[in-house]
């Protein structure tokens, strides 16, 4: 008996036209099946890095909110040191608008990216008001600022270990979106680069071993 199809029509009364006709099919069935798990993958390292950006934003208000009361605890001791302290605020402001900016659209890299330079801005200005404690022995003898000190530090280490992940799954994101055949097709389903959060590493350590010291 002859194969029939799902027509119940035997195979070699298909036309040619016919035969293209399932062949297309086919191969379009396949890919819409494989477009809906590439859209479904993409969007889950999406929200996967913008969870994670969240937790940055979480510890960088830590630490925004930390660095006021250092400042006026050692305001007192660094009378001299007022345009220091003065920048220190200034950056930090300056941080705190470009974060509400990256918070308020995280898919946005140029906001992203904006941030950087402001937190590169902060730390830069930290560093070189951490390292005047050196000047004023007081200070380092008192425990308050000792304190806040501590607590930067630790703010410092929590921040960085939370742009770790989020730049991890940046990566991950970013890997995807560039491998072929996805790249094709990336840009053309809402998916654009995400943007690393890479900061001064040298001024960073700087700001955490001044912190920590005694």
């Amino acid at each position: 008996m002859p194969n029939a199809n799902a027509l119940g029509l035997p195979l070699a009364a298909l036309s040619t036209g016919a035969w293209v006709t399932v062949a297309v099919a086919a191969v379009l069935t396949v890919f819409l099946v494989w477009l809906a798990l590439t859209y479904n993958r993409l969007v889950t390292l999406r929200n996967r890095f913008l969870n994670a950006f969240s937790q940055i934003d979480v510890q960088l208000k830590r630490r925004y909110d930390l660095i006021p009361n250092l400042v006026e605890a050692v305001k007192g001791y660094m009378q001299h040191e007022k345009a220091t302290l003065e920048a220190v605020i200034q950056a930090r402001n300056a941080a705190v608008s470009a974060n509400q900016a990256a918070v308020a659209n995280p898919r946005d890299s140029g906001a992203v990216l904006a941030l950087v330079a402001a937190e590169n801005t902060l730390l830069g200005r930290l560093g070189t008001f951490l390292g005047l404690r050196e000047a004023y022995p007081e200070l380092k003898a008192n425990q308050h600022v000792s304190r806040l000190m501590e607590e930067l530090a630790s703010a410092e280490n929590r921040v960085a270990f939370a742009r770790q992940s989020y730049n991890d799954s940046v990566t991950s994101y970013n890997t995807k979106r560039q491998t072929f055949p996805t790249n094709l097709f990336a840009g053309m389903l809402g998916f654009s680069e995400a943007a690393l959060f890479q900061v001064n590493s040298d001024a960073e350590r700087q700001v955490v071993q001044v912190s920590l010291q005694k």
